[in-house]
């Protein structure tokens, strides 16, 4: 058979149930061999960053490994954000894109460009097929390495002879390869002196990341907490590793971590993180961060261990692994008075937005009451933020959102992968509108393909995270973040006034011209209505615009290069 129809086969192989695919000149022949498959359902996004960003979402949302196709040149080089954002969250995806024949590479050929060099330090591995006869193999391995270990992202560039080229129609069923064995076992020793330091603990905090979520381990890690009593911390992508409405789990830690999760970092004797890689937006300032505690740490990179924090007990393991192994010795400890004083700072500082006007906490809030069995996809920047601090998440409620590269125009396309990977949750997208705009061309793909999505857009005409920090730290010099902000405008201005120019586009107007269903909300009596008529819509996507006030600030902050207990709590506190 042909390439072509070999890597059909090797994805049919690889259980691969859909694929997110543009086509161009160098993948037409892997377009061909697609032509009137009943077992893959190839998804046309709109752009290719679209696309890979819904991959993203489907592997993410299901645990399957996400799989896209692009052409070469432009189609390839519009995967580099989301490659990177998938690989910085661990997320296992394998990317195929096309190549101008082995003849032509290096000669500047049309739309040739080098992928593999461009994509080599942003993901987990990247190769050209040049020979027919390791089509097979590559794309085994391309599989297997994406998937196992800490899993990532893989790009195989498959050049257009190779794709034509006739050969074999073996498809391995294993692969071996030298100098690649992820760690699956769990040192016994590790756990044992891990387990010792957090018996004799006074004060100790369980700071889980999102290697608790990539592993399913979710159940194993409520059991763990109660079976010793120790409060939970999560990061950002930690968050949903046990339920948000458990006793004791205190809140988020980081720049804008809760009071009391924050606090409780830099007060405990023990800190036993799981699935973390400690990176600058949780710790603050490093040299005070839990400045009184035994440090554990379970990562299945050993490179990210002691990278960033200096930890007293390493242990190289898969979380859930290592969470079952420490069920195994886990033993109830002596926490009350310690969560007593936690749980008294909740009550004194807990995270509100106030009870004026249509604020996000009440959308999010609003949200929690109407949504069951949901996922939910944020963008980034004050949406994110504000997501992650009201939304209550747990085994029947997912998030979605990219930690690591920070990656505004994420939210919309994953969920779009979200949903197909999961036709029978609702999917929900928490965006802003700058991070909408970035992706709205996406509105087409989950009309074309019946998705019933709810993609509520957080509206406060700014780029709200950059204008809340030029508020804060820059004396209100809001210096390319008014989204109205016209050619006619002064100069200098630092606060919305009632001449603001209209807001560009209209999301309602520009919804229904997709076919897409809009309602805008401008108070709080009309949340409640706008989630149930859009509960109502069976086979197309609602944009639910919400008209937040324009200067709402995400608190409280950690200012740069602060402690994490040095916090601003309330606007103007600064």
């Amino acid at each position: 058979m042909t390439g072509a129809e070999l890597f059909v086969k090797a994805l049919k192989m690889e259980q691969v149930d859909t694929l997110f695919a543009y086509p161009g000149g160098q993948a037409i022949d892997l377009f061909n061999a697609l032509y009137g498959e009943r077992d893959i359902d190839v998804i046309l996004p709109r752009h290719e960053q679209g696309l890979v960003h819904a991959a993203d979402g489907y592997a993410r949302s299901t645990g399957k490994t996400g799989v896209c196709l692009v052409t070469s040149g432009p189609g390839a080089t519009n995967l580099v954000t989301g490659i990177a954002t998938a690989n910085y969250d661990s997320v296992p995806l394998v990317c195929f894109t096309g190549q101008v024949p082995t003849g032509l590479i290096g000669n500047d050929a049309f739309q040739e460009v080098d992928i593999v060099g461009i994509t080599r330090n942003i993901c987990k591995y990247a190769v050209t097929v040049r020979k027919r006869d390791d089509l097979a193999e590559t794309i085994k391995k391309a599989f297997y390495i994406a998937r196992t270990g800490k899993p990532g992202v893989v790009v195989i560039d498959l050049p257009k002879d190779v794709q034509q080229a006739y050969g074999s129609d073996e498809y391995p069923d294993e692969v071996e390869i030298r100098g690649y064995k992820p760690k699956v076992s769990v040192h016994a020793g590790q756990i044992k002196k891990a387990v010792e330091v957090l018996n004799r603990a006074k004060k100790p905090v369980f700071l889980i990341g999102g290697g608790v979520i990539i592993s399913r381990a979710q159940d194993e890690m409520q059991r763990l907490a109660e079976a010793t009593g120790v409060p939970v911390i999560t990061t950002i992508m930690g968050k949903g590793a046990i339920p948000t409405t458990h006793d004791l789990y205190i809140g988020n830690i980081g720049i804008h971590g809760s009071y009391a999760a924050n606090t409780a970092v830099s007060q405990c004797d023990v800190l036993f993180s799981i699935g973390t890689r400690f990176n600058d937006r949780i710790t603050g300032k490093i040299g005070e961060f839990a400045p009184h505690a035994a440090i554990i740490h379970v990562d299945i990179d050993p490179a990210s261990i002691s990278r960033n924090i200096a930890v007293d007990i390493p242990i190289v393991a898969d979380a859930k692994s290592a969470i079952s192994a420490l069920l195994e010795k886990a033993q109830p400890g002596g926490t009350a008075e310690w969560l007593e004083e936690i749980n008294g700072w909740k009550q004194q500082h807990p995270i509100s937005m106030g009870p004026e006007g249509l604020t996000p906490q009440k959308i999010i809030s609003a949200m929690n009451d109407a949504f069951d069995n949901v996922i939910i996809a944020t963008d980034v920047g004050q949406n994110q933020l504000w997501a992650t601090q009201f939304l209550e998440l747990g085994k029947n409620r997912q998030l979605l959102t990219s930690g690591g590269l920070g990656t505004k125009g994420y939210g919309f396309p994953a969920a779009i992968g979200a949903k197909i990977g999961n036709p029978d949750r609702d999917v929900i997208v928490i965006t802003g509108d700058g991070g909408m705009q970035m992706n709205i061309q996406e509105i087409a793909t989950a009309v074309c393909c019946e998705l019933p999505l709810i993609i509520c857009i957080l509206n406060n005409g700014y780029l709200g995270n950059v204008r809340q920090w030029q508020e804060m730290f820059f004396n209100k010099r809001y210096s390319g973040t008014c989204i109205r902000r016209r050619k006619s405008c002064p100069p200098a201005c630092n606060t919305p006034a009632d001449c603001c120019p209209e807001y560009t586009p209209d999301f309602i107007k520009l919804a229904e011209s997709y076919g897409a269903h809009g309602i805008r909300v401008t108070s709080e009596t009309e949340i409640a209505a706008a989630f149930a008529a859009a509960k109502r819509t069976p086979k197309a996507p609602t944009v639910i615009e919400f008209i937040i006030e324009r200067e709402a600030n995400v608190l409280p902050i950690v200012p740069p290069g602060s402690a994490l207990d040095h916090m601003i709590l309330e606007s103007g506190d600064n």
